[in-house]
């Protein structure tokens, strides 16, 4: 019924823009007019309408930035966040002139220039000093954007402390977990083959690697006795034989980091602490990020702290920035008792994207080592 009453809505108002149509023309027989012709008093009539225009257009965008302008940011709390509103607020200031300047020119063009009863053309191949300034002077301003631009980049990113606290964050489909380095400062080696379901991050220690080999043979014997249901040589059978393949191409991956344990001291991991739900870094310490994703493109965003890496399958990407106002400072700020620091994805990664969040605390150093104290390790982790 209501798409019934829509598509009668539709073509009445068809119906009535014809018959409004067939009135003008009519009206315009009866004075003997072109209705391709216009007056000087319909020219002056669109001319200053447009001057209301302009000005209603310009007045509703100094409200606009008046209202909301400080909205655009939130308050920023990492030592890079400074610079990277200078520059953020620069690049509005340019956007901002050139906005007014070229919409006062068209104003006064429509002012200046429009048509009368007796035109007259005029006829200009080219200028040349226009065409020199309309080249040079986004020229210059865009130069000027790019050498601050990389400047604040790599004042963001080169000068990483070497005190540095690291911290991995892992996304997949749909949340976050971070693990710390450990009293070491150290992140272990981890491998998407080393992935099972009591290894979410594929982390390697001794312990994982004897798991994850037990796990593989188990999946092969499992393998092995499903032949022996299906038809020897089918397409099942075929299709059982490619997952021993790959299961037996896995197990030798991981067979490898069993015979480099000898040379190489996996056990840094032991004491790495994996968390959900929140994570907590100390004011005024460097945090260096290391960023992995286990299954699609995600992307870590913390804009309080102007922070965001991509998150890329089979790739580490690193950000590393300096809180500067902890969690409780930050509710003082913003008046709201119940703030917190997020870490969300910002990339579109599936049916529950929206879910992809973490809270930030930021805490006095000796708040966040108490914390850090009362979480388990790895290894103890992995023996519960």
């Amino acid at each position: 019924m209501t798409a019934l009453l829509l598509s009668l809505v539709i073509i009445l108002g068809i119906v009535s823009i014809v018959q409004m149509l067939r009135v003008f023309d009519l009206s315009n027989a009866i004075k003997g007019t072109d209705e391709i012709h216009v007056n000087n008093q319909e020219t002056n009539n669109i001319r200053w309408a447009f001057v209301v225009f302009f000005v209603g257009f310009f007045a509703f965008f100094i409200y606009l930035v008046a209202e909301f302008g400080d909205q655009l940011l939130p308050q920023s709390a990492s030592a890079h966040g400074v610079d990277y509103d200078w520059l953020m607020n620069f690049n509005m200031l340019i956007i901002t002139i050139v906005f007014v300047v070229t919409h006062t020119i068209l104003m006064v063009f429509i002012v200046k220039y429009a048509k009368n009863v007796s035109p007259k053309a005029t006829f200009v191949t080219h200028n040349n000093r226009l065409e020199l300034i309309w080249t040079t002077t986004p020229a210059v301003v865009l130069t000027i954007i790019v050498i601050y631009g990389i400047s604040t980049w790599n004042s963001m990113l080169m000068d990483k402390p070497e005190d540095s606290i690291n911290i991995e964050l892992y996304a997949r489909q749909f949340d976050w977990t971070a693990r710390y380095a450990g009293e070491d400062n150290i992140l272990g080696k981890a491998n998407f083959r080393m992935i099972s379901a009591t290894n979410a991050l594929g982390i390697i220690n001794s312990s994982t690697i004897d798991d994850r080999l037990n796990q593989y043979d188990d999946q092969i014997a499992e393998l092995e006795a499903s032949r022996e249901k299906v038809f020897p040589g089918g397409v099942s059978d075929e299709e059982i034989l490619d997952k021993i393949i790959l299961v037996k191409k896995n197990r030798s991956a991981v067979l490898k980091y069993e015979e480099q344990s000898k040379n190489e001291n996996f056990d840094v991991a032991d004491d790495d602490i994996l968390t959900k739900v929140e994570f907590h870094i100390p004011v005024n310490r460097s945090i260096n990020f290391s960023i992995r994703s286990q299954d699609v493109l995600h992307s870590a965003y913390m804009p309080h702290f102007r922070a965001q890496m991509n998150a890329v399958p089979g790739v580490i990407t690193n950000f590393y920035f300096t809180p500067i106002v902890t969690t409780k400072e930050m509710r003082k700020i913003t008046g709201n008792p119940d703030f917190d620091y997020l870490l969300l994805c910002n990339k579109i990664c599936g049916a529950a994207h929206y879910n992809m969040q973490m809270n930030i605390i930021v805490e006095t150093e000796e708040e966040y080592n108490k914390w850090l104290l009362e979480q388990p390790k790895f290894n103890v982790a992995q023996a519960q």
